[in-house]
């Protein structure tokens, strides 16, 4: 099976070279495949997008979408490829009828022609069909930028954080959308932030400051942890993190929502945490051990990384 997307020791700067958005990424995505992009702000995933999507130039490396390439095949790209990009960015004082009749006729088709690839997600916003595009609801939004990237029956389909700033019912319709696209037989490669999105995915690379960290299954990149991984509360959560990590028997601690996730030397022993945390004068301490998520195994690589 051909590989719809290749990418080859690609890097990008910006500011006559200070900034460097990639550094050397590589990594390819299969036909029919639901690839995600997962880092935070800031890591180089938008950039990632624009020169897959042939807006912007690669300082160096190469990169192939669909058998063509970025550089010399942008014009053919265009006419294969949808791109939903981070930012609305759509025609705010067109209708929602409007917008999607304006694209089809950009790519020479039209909305009927390929009404079954966005039948299912248009049906949810023909109510509203009528109203600008600038007054929807952000998730109202989001259905109407995926059906304008789709209306001309791409081959691969690039989604630049899709989900960011939009409610979390909306973020879940908005998956079991990709779900049914990529039944269709369309390649998906989508950038997030949200590490809990990553396990909807076929295969994910976690990205940090324009490196790639891994690329795995979510699954596997979880079965790699390697270590015993603790969940800790106590009564003042804000000191037990800095005591958590002052601590020597501590290897790792991170906030996670009303917990901290700890990892331990091997020879630590959890009931002598528990008296020193006690000796310390923190009260209501529990702790009990957890399965990794993605967004640990994120943190333990970046944080080698680093070192």
């Amino acid at each position: 099976m051909m590989n719809a997307i290749e990418v080859e020791n690609i890097t990008k700067s910006y500011g006559k070279g200070k900034i460097k958005a990639l550094r050397g990424i590589s990594f390819n995505v299969k036909q029919g495949e639901l690839f995600g992009i997962i880092g935070p702000d800031g890591a180089g995933k938008t950039t990632l997008f624009r020169l897959l999507t042939t807006l912007l130039l690669p300082d160096s490396g190469s990169a192939t979408v669909d058998g063509l390439d970025v550089v010399k095949d942008y014009k053919a790209i265009r006419q294969q490829v949808g791109y939903m990009p981070g930012r609305f960015s759509l025609y705010q004082d067109l209708s929602v009828e409007e917008n999607l009749d304006f694209f089809a006729t950009v790519f020479q088709t039209t909305v009927k022609e390929n009404y079954h690839l966005i039948e299912d997600i248009y049906k949810q916003i023909e109510p509203f069909k009528t109203r600008k595009a600038g007054a929807l609801s952000g998730g109202m939004k989001q259905k109407l930028a995926l059906c304008c990237a789709l209306v001309h029956k791409p081959n691969v389909l690039f989604l630049d954080e899709p989900t960011t700033g939009v409610d979390p019912v909306s973020r879940k319709e908005f998956w079991e959308m990709l779900k049914r696209l990529k039944m269709q037989g369309i390649t998906i490669l989508v950038s997030t932030p949200y590490m809990d999105e990553a396990t909807l995915c076929d295969r994910i690379a976690l990205i940090q400051h324009g490196q790639l960290l891994q690329i795995d299954t979510p699954q596997q990149i979880i079965n790699g942890y390697g270590q015993l991984l603790w969940a800790v509360h106590a009564k003042n959560m804000y000191r037990l993190l800095n005591d958590l990590r002052q601590h020597p028997q501590i290897t790792s601690c991170f906030g996670f929502g009303d917990v901290h996730h700890i990892t331990m030397k091997e020879d630590a022993d959890k009931d002598k945490l528990l008296v020193d945390l006690a000796e310390r004068g923190h009260e209501e301490v529990e702790m009990h051990p957890i399965e990794a998520t993605i967004e640990d195994c994120y943190m333990k690589l970046a944080v080698s990384k680093n070192e």
